[in-house]
């Protein structure tokens, strides 16, 4: 179980030293609670720290209802206080994009939060189709298919621009290489589909190889088309270690390692740039089919908060709160339904408060 825990430090080592505002020993942090059943989940967060006393003031933004866009700048405006955040996922209907793209892209974009970590770890009391499934999927944040540069050029004539540079490249890159360095990770694999898109995803995997064999010799890489790395996956996920890539391919492969885990309610994440770090849960499920019901798994939202934690140097209170969680888990008395049990959100969290009071 200390292996766990200790695994669940590494996504917030990869980054940049990201200086929070501190005041008498207490951080002001920035809390986005999402759509669907985000405030749900980010309740089981803010009980457990209130349970644990952890030194944490909350600066609440909650970003919904018709207003929604103008309540993203108010979201950036708090991020760029705080510099760190913890945040649901939002939605953005279909339907309702005439006039924004997505509100995730947004914040990602206005702060360049460019680099995604998502860790898939199977847990001890998940039972899964493959075990001991170990791999993490980085990507790029701010480019790519989510650049959100479309147009109708003629009535029923849709452009969609995907954009690629070799400087973003670059960066992603190095965080990649960075992030297996310092985690003691072996192999890199970048994704592409350059076989079709030879100049955009071409570039993209040539910037990652190039990065590897001129700065870092020490780790091996490869590259894999993404219809084939999506199949690899559920076949034999064992053979990836970290895999790079453009923004769709990411959230793709995310989904499958979801899958590969148990579900989207398991998968703690991260989000870096240069000034500012935005910890949410790594598979992007809002939740809207269950928002309510008190049925969520907060798993996910609360190994998120513990890295959060990890990243503000109080290391002992993610690592007990990420053990109890894990306990809960593996013992599976006070599990939710998506993973076999049929204990409610509020019950799962209490049971996470009552094994912390016996550690």
């Amino acid at each position: 179980m200390l292996k766990s825990v200790a695994s669940k430090r590494t996504l917030a080592t990869a980054a940049q030293t990201i200086i929070p505002k501190e005041y008498g020993g207490r951080f002001t942090i920035t809390l986005i609670p999402g759509d669907g059943v985000g405030k749900e989940i980010t309740n089981s967060v803010v009980s457990i720290f209130d349970s644990e006393k952890i030194p944490i003031d909350w600066e609440t933004v909650d970003i919904s209802g018709n207003d929604a866009a103008d309540k993203v700048n108010a979201a950036v405006e708090s991020l760029k206080r705080n510099k760190i955040g913890l945040k649901g996922i939002l939605h953005t209907s279909a339907a309702d994009q005439a006039g924004h793209g997505s509100f995730n892209v947004a914040l990602r974009k206005k702060l360049d939060i460019y680099a995604n970590v998502a860790h898939f770890k199977s847990l001890e009391g998940v039972k899964t189709r493959i075990p001991n499934v170990d791999l993490v999927v980085i990507r790029e944040n701010t480019e790519g298919e989510f650049s959100g540069l479309e147009h109708e050029s003629v009535e029923g004539v849709v452009e969609s621009l995907k954009i690629v540079t070799k400087p973003k490249s670059e960066r992603i890159a190095r965080f990649a290489f960075d992030y297996a360095k310092k985690n003691n990770r072996k192999h890199v694999t970048a994704i592409h589909k350059a076989n079709i898109m030879k100049l955009g995803d071409g570039l993209f995997r040539n910037t990652v190889a190039e990065i590897g064999n001129t700065e870092y010799k020490d780790i091996e890489h490869s590259a894999m088309i993404v219809d084939n790395a999506s199949m690899q996956c559920v076949a034999k996920p064992h053979q990836f270690d970290v895999m790079v890539s453009p923004s769709m391919y990411g959230t793709i492969l995310g989904n499958i390692g979801a899958g590969l885990i148990g579900g989207p309610g398991l998968v703690a994440g991260a989000n870096f740039g240069k000034e500012y770090a935005v910890f949410e849960p790594g598979s992007r499920h809002v939740g809207l089919d269950i928002q309510g019901q008190n049925v969520a798994n907060p798993t996910a939202m609360i190994l998120s908060a513990t890295l959060m934690l990890n990243h503000l140097g109080l290391n002992d209170k993610a690592d007990k709160i990420s053990k109890a969680v894990h306990q809960v888990i593996a013992e599976g008395k006070t599990t939710t339904r998506d993973i076999g049990g049929n204990a409610s959100t509020t019950e799962f969290t209490q049971a996470v408060i009552d094994k912390l009071a016996t550690l």
